[in-house]
């Protein structure tokens, strides 16, 4: 099949920087309309990011990755670009993502490295944009409208407004600190020095402190026993809280505000799984909804301010 968008990639990497005895060979698909291939030349192997332009902005992508090693994550350098075309040169993480290698053995290690690098990230400043209620209501909408109505065929009118008002301001009561937005098994590489590599950060914004504690620890293409995770956070938060995080003023609050903050974002991925299936042909994001909707059920039935949503979740799984 023609494929205009490679020929663009391999005509940048010939004409435009001199590449040549090289082999491309793809290294993973997104959820956007980025792709990655894994370039070996001269024994290196490097990463190219093909990312159209009338669709992704290459920008972000290049002013966070700064502005990451800056605080010292192991996220990629950029080596060489091409704004015009959405064609970046990057260093190359390596091919083992967390979700490949993680099992019951290794996780606490694996983990722990993620954390004190989301320490790091939490502890940095920029001007990233944030995280507000606009957004936050926007991806919620994505459930009602992507799955209950649009894979489901259910109809739920203005029932969930309410919660979906209750779990935004929940997120923005909360302190504000860097966020990565998907800090989870699929963007974090196992590498030899400084693990994790971090990818996929171009849409980091300034949000709720416990965001990325629950993409990473409630991911959503990976679950685990419910005291590892208690044991994981109540230990994130009190090495958080001597590195000067603002972690809220007790275990019961921060534990709150993370459950619901769970809420919204997986709200948001299963609106994202049943988009990526029914507009982009991405049917392989279906079989993570299950494990999704699981966390959801969990938590909406430990608040009673939430018992719309259970009841919208109890008459579906009823059908």
């Amino acid at each position: 099949m023609s494929d205009p968008r490679f020929d663009t990639l391999q005509q940048w990497l010939e004409r435009g920087l001199g590449l040549i005895n090289y082999r491309l060979a793809p290294a993973s698909e997104d959820a956007s309309f980025r792709r990655y291939f894994r370039v070996y030349y001269h024994g290196m192997s490097l990463i190219v990011m093909d990312a159209p332009p009338e669709q992704e902005d290459c920008r972000s992508f290049i002013h966070i990755a700064k502005e990451f090693r800056g605080l010292g994550l192991n996220v990629p350098e950029v080596l060489e670009q091409n704004l015009e075309q959405g064609l970046l040169l990057l260093t190359d993480l390596g091919e083992y993502p967390y979700l490949r290698v993680l099992n019951s053995h290794n996780a606490s290690t694996f983990y722990g490295d993620a954390l004190v690098a989301l320490r790091l990230l939490q502890g940095g400043e920029s001007d990233l944009p944030s995280y507000d209620q606009d957004l936050l209501l926007k991806e919620m909408r994505l459930f009602q409208e992507w799955y209950l109505e649009g894979h489901l065929g259910i109809e739920v009118g203005t029932s969930l407004d309410k919660v979906f008002e209750r779990l935004a301001a929940s997120a923005l009561e909360q302190p504000r600190v860097l966020v990565h937005r998907d800090y989870h098994s699929r963007n974090l590489m196992v590498t030899e020095q400084a693990n994790p590599g971090i990818l996929d950060f171009q849409d980091a914004v300034k949000g709720p402190v416990t965001y990325d504690l629950v993409s990473l620890l409630r991911d959503c293409y990976i679950a685990w026993p419910r005291d590892w995770v208690l044991v994981w956070l109540y230990d994130y938060r009190r090495q958080a809280a001597r590195a000067g995080i603002p972690v809220g003023a007790s275990e019961a609050e921060f534990l709150r505000w993370f459950d619901w903050m769970g809420v919204q974002r997986h709200l948001k991925a299963i609106g994202i799984f049943a988009r990526l299936n029914a507009r982009d042909g991405k049917s392989g994001y279906l079989k993570d909804i299950p494990r999704t909707l699981d966390y959801l059920r969990t938590v909406v039935r430990q608040y009673g301010e939430l018992a719309d949503l259970d009841r919208v979740l109890r008459d579906f799984s009823n059908q």
